[in-house]
């Protein structure tokens, strides 16, 4: 082999050994004591329910039985994620009743952004709850967590302090940022604009937690925001602007360029916090091909919304699911669940169905949609 070709063999195998799994990868699963998460109704379970007032039923129908804080027929994401670690489903932050923190807490709320909005939930349903005040509250609830287990009392329902650092921290927040500023009338290009400064938030947010000792961050992408009925029936789109499965390309395209500035936030993330693993999960193409080949999938009607009263896409923004009308002094509930959530995608016009959910867990659980390609077990390692 003449010396030059030699060379280019060294190099080759020296660059190849670069993109094998570090030994910590081969390694034995991850143990997570604890979920820390942020986020939005996407993966609520229970924070707004309890600052201003319960989910209504039908919702958590199918797995429940009854309301439980979640804007689903049943489980989320987050309920699955902690499921598959051996973990019981997150108490909301939010609530007082019943709720053991001892495996983690959940900060999210329903609509809750990344950025303050200038505005109340009665207005335009942002929840005041944005991801500053989530972590406010982290801080607040690790603080008092160390404070209090030291104190004895009622340390059985708080996190152990080595916790905190062996957690698993997953954020699934963005989407309302985006629909935001369609709400304002703002254009696409316009809603592109301010999406650095959302994702610098972000960034500064991953930050914090990891100067409280967090070490392993699960981070989602936002999902096809054109493809929920709510957008599809509250914004206005022309024939021209739906893809051939009908979902609204202007809204879409906006969420791809969310998530392709993220995946470079989390590139200069890596390089800044060189503890961390930090996986970008990209629940967009899971959730577009849900959509997309929902028939070949075992599902019907993915632009629908399963719970929901009237219209193209049954949702109405004025009469969501569980909502009622009063006849002759008589309540009457109007927006009704569809009678088998378990074949349809769509829950609300803006959520998914728990048999959607679970479909989509099952596809990033393996880290098949994941960069770096780990699966969830193993998301502890560098």
């Amino acid at each position: 082999m003449e010396p030059h070709g030699f060379k280019k063999v060294i190099i080759g195998l020296i660059f190849s050994m670069t993109l094998l799994p570090s030994s910590s990868c081969s390694s034995a699963p991850c143990n997570f004591p604890a979920i820390f998460n942020f986020g939005d109704s996407n993966s609520d379970t229970g924070g707004l329910s309890a600052a201003f007032g319960q989910a209504p039923a039908p919702n958590g129908e199918t797995y429940f039985h009854a309301p439980a804080g979640r804007y689903c027929d049943g489980r989320l994401l987050i309920d699955f994620i902690a499921e598959s670690v051996g973990l019981p489903y997150l108490s909301a932050y939010l609530d007082s009743v019943g709720s053991n923190f001892s495996h983690g807490a959940n900060f999210a709320t329903a609509g809750s952004t990344i950025r303050r909005q200038n505005t109340t939930i009665f207005q335009s349903g942002a929840s005041p709850i944005s991801l500053d005040v989530q972590l406010v509250q982290f801080s607040e609830f690790h603080t008092r967590s160390k404070i209090i287990s030291k104190q004895g009392v009622f340390h059985k329902l708080l996190p152990k302090e080595d916790y905190f650092s062996k957690a698993l921290y997953t954020f699934d927040i963005g989407q309302n940022d985006l629909t935001a500023g369609y709400k304002l009338n703002l254009t696409t290009e316009q809603v592109k604009a301010y999406v650095p400064d959302v994702l610098l938030q972000l960034s500064e947010a991953l930050k914090r937690v990891y100067d409280q000792g967090g070490r392993t961050f699960w981070l989602h992408n936002t999902g096809p925001v054109g493809c929920l009925p709510y957008v599809l029936d509250r914004f206005l789109t022309s024939a021209t602007q739906l893809d051939k499965y009908g979902c609204g390309s202007p809204f879409n395209e906006v969420a791809q360029y969310f998530n392709q500035r993220l995946k470079g936030v989390v590139i200069q993330l890596r390089k800044q916090l060189p503890l961390a693993a930090i996986t970008y999960v990209d629940v967009y193409s899971v959730k577009y091909t849900l959509i997309s080949q929902a028939k070949k999938l075992g599902f019907e009607l993915p632009l629908i919304a399963c719970c929901g009263h009237g219209g193209k896409y049954n949702f109405n923004n004025s009469l969501r699911c569980g909502g009622k009308i009063t006849v002759k002094g008589k309540e009457i509930l109007i927006a009704k669940s569809c009678g088998n959530p378990s074949v349809r995608v769509n829950w609300d016009g803006i959520h998914f169905t728990e048999a959607a959910n679970k479909w989509i867990f099952q596809q990033i659980t393996s880290g098949s949609f994941s960069d770096p390609p780990l699966p969830l077990k193993m998301a502890c390692h560098l």
